[in-house]
């Protein structure tokens, strides 16, 4: 009630004072509440604006300018990345496709790109790279990242191994570089297992706070030039005169999108670990205590030119925001992190005649030294370069940051669960562009159609940790889970040695369920999935998969494989209309029960068993082809029908 009252308070000061609503939301923000309201999505909103003005390519001149291969647009399109992902909404990434195949040609070359400048901000984009890469399978995709990735491995260095910032700028390590270059070099790492990579990526974190990071304060320094011959450079230390909002900002996001990329195992975690957490017991010290954002210059708010700055905010929010989800940073940042939100919105935001936003007072930017106009790094040359609306670096945080706080609401529902998806007796692989064999079909990493990243995106709003099991379920290894998902059992036609459900572990399952635990099991059409063994499992429960192929959809004549729930449902609460294709009917007894049929047959069922529950269905279903928006029409709800079923099956887990 007090947000619906909230709500028409909003519309009334709207009708009366003709304000653009994004600045009375701003304000009434507060009032709402964190924890009762749900916030407005303005992670979207901004994003529309970036769709407006960059609506082709991404040119940041005057008109006819052409476009550069910039890191601005990297930063733009990552935040578009996760509103794609909060949405399920496939015109997010169509816009990230387009902007990025502006430059990138068939053969992989990137137009505007110059290996030889050695300029670290190149790198920026080839996250967007590796997102299309997996998405699509398309070779010019990989080969264009792998441009990015040769260049790191002649990129100019330090005596101790960092990478300079700029051929121009040698023997120069810049708080910027890190996030251009670290987050990438890490995804490209972790995806074609190039393990050594995570100490050189560790040790350029580690040798920038060496070189940057003051005692006093535990800020860090714009820039460090080794050689010392920089004219903004300290004789003794190397380091630049002062702390830049920004870069700041960069240096917190590059450790909290480098580490995430990581193998848990690597020792590089806690070295990174360790350093975000003396980052952001610094910074949140000069949060100024009025708004919840950050000057210009972080250290100098008492400085009458000094101004509050918006991109450094977006940036240092976002950072705090996802230390503390990732599990990196305690709880206690996320009230820092709200107070600098809310602060966003008063202090940066504004409307436009459109109806979207704008991102108000960043600075355009920023640099030390350089040929022409010598920047010294200085406190009154930060306040020379000019402040303006809607630049892309600062719109591209505000949408990182927006995304993330955006999950807050949702990361308490079911946090401390395991979900646990079986990778044993699914167990594909295929060559991958490397002719390596890499798993695929059904599982987490698997960003492709036949992947369920979208399914652990919508896990992991909710708090959960998503996790995989690729041997025999025993009483140890479901002993931390709370929902285990078993899909489309082996066949040999699908894997050489298949993987076949025994009775040991058909037992082990059932008293597992019986004490508590939520078990998924999702089958397949005939000739698609194990079937005999399968059924022993299932008949525990009263459910049988008939083996056969209802709801025939030919040539993606999308109408013939149409669901209609019905109001009342027990899973889904609204009646959502549904895709499913090509699926084996179950066949029911006790203790399962029907919750969607068509046509006389059963298509979904659940089952109460002991404290457990079981959910069944005769397809896949919810993998990335038919959830993140890219191929069904928009009439069909599956995605939304999926965070139904997700936010369902962490209620019934309820296992102590």
């Amino acid at each position: 009630m007090k947000l619906n009252l909230n709500n028409e308070l909003i519309k009334f000061v709207l009708r009366k004072a003709a304000l653009k609503p994004v600045l009375v939301c701003g304000l009434v923000f507060g009032a709402v509440g964190w924890a009762g309201a749900q916030p407005e999505k303005y992670s979207e909103r901004m994003a529309e604006t970036a769709m407006k003005l960059w609506p082709d390519s991404f040119s940041l001149g005057k008109p006819g300018t052409p476009a550069k291969w910039s890191y601005d647009l990297g930063v733009i399109l990552k935040g578009v990345e996760a509103v794609w992902k909060g949405s399920g909404d496939a015109r997010w990434f169509a816009y990230i496709q387009q902007q990025m195949d502006h430059y990138v040609q068939d053969d992989g070359t990137i137009k505007a790109y110059k290996r030889e400048d050695y300029n670290i901000d190149f790198i920026n984009n080839g996250k967007l790279l590796l997102l299309l890469y997996q998405v699509t399978g398309k070779a010019k995709y990989y080969n264009a990242a792998s441009l990015l990735r040769d260049q790191l491995r002649t990129h100019p260095r330090t005596s101790e191994g960092g990478f300079w910032h700029k051929k121009i700028y040698p023997h120069q390590m810049w708080l910027d570089g890190l996030y251009m270059g670290q987050p990438f070099f890490a995804e490209y790492a972790k995806l074609f297992n190039e393990r050594d990579a995570f100490d050189d990526i560790t040790n350029q974190f580690v040798l920038m706070e060496r070189h940057s990071r003051d005692d006093e304060t535990g800020l860090l320094y714009h820039g460090w030039d080794e050689s010392r011959e920089q004219a903004w450079a300290d004789k003794a230390t190397g380091r630049s005169p002062n702390f830049w909002g920004r870069s700041l900002g960069w240096f917190g996001m590059a450790l909290v999108d480098a580490i995430e990329h990581f193998p848990e195992d690597h020792p590089g975690v806690d070295s990174l670990a360790g350093i975000l957490q003396r980052f952001a017991k610094a910074v949140i010290a000069f949060q100024d205590k009025r708004s919840g954002v950050w000057y210009d210059v972080v250290d100098m708010a008492h400085r009458p030119e000094n101004y509050l700055e918006a991109s450094a905010s977006c940036m240092l929010v976002y950072t705090l925001a996802k230390g503390v989800r990732l599990g990196y940073l305690p709880e206690g940042y996320i009230k820092q992190a709200q107070k600098g939100y809310s602060g966003i919105l008063k202090t940066f935001i504004s409307g436009r005649d459109d109806g979207g936003i704008n991102l108000e007072r960043t600075v355009a930017v920023s640099g030390l030294g350089g040929s022409g106009r010598y920047r010294d790094g200085s406190f009154a040359y930060y306040m020379s370069e000019p402040v303006i609306q809607n630049d892309p670096k600062g719109m591209g945080a505000f949408i990182k940051c927006a995304a993330e706080m955006e999950l807050l609401p949702t990361l308490g529902r079911a946090k401390g669960k395991t979900v646990v998806l079986d990778y044993y007796y699914n167990n594909e692989y295929r060559v991958d562009v490397t002719g390596r064999q890499v798993r695929y079909h059904y599982v987490w990493e698997d960003q492709s159609n036949s992947g369920y990243s979208f399914l652990g995106h919508l896990f992991n709003r909710y708090g959960v940790r998503t996790a995989s099991l690729e041997t025999k379920p025993g009483v140890a290894t479901l002993g931390n889970a709370d929902v285990y998902i078993i899909v489309d059992p082996d066949t040999e036609k699908e894997t050489n040695s298949p993987n076949f459900l025994e009775r040991p572990e058909i037992d082990v399952i059932t008293e597992w369920v019986r004490q508590g635990g939520v078990l998924v099991l999702l089958g397949n059409d005939a000739g698609n999935a194990e079937f005999a063994h399968f059924n022993q499992l299932a008949g525990r429960f009263g459910i049988r998969f008939n083996e056969d192929n209802a709801l025939l959809v030919k040539n993606d004549h999308f109408p013939e494989g149409a669901v209609q729930l019905k109001k009342g449902n027990s899973v889904f609460k609204k009646p959502y209309r549904l895709f499913l294709k090509e699926v084996s009917t179950l066949e029911l007894t006790p203790p399962a029960r029907s919750l969607v049929q068509k046509e006389g047959k059963h298509l979904m069922a659940t089952a109460k068993y002991g404290k457990g529950t079981v959910f069944a269905l005769g397809d896949p279903w919810i993998y990335n082809e038919y959830i993140d928006g890219r191929k069904l029409p928009p009439d069909f709800e599956n995605y939304e029908a999926a965070d139904a079923w997700v936010q369902w099956l962490l209620a019934k887990a309820r296992r102590k």
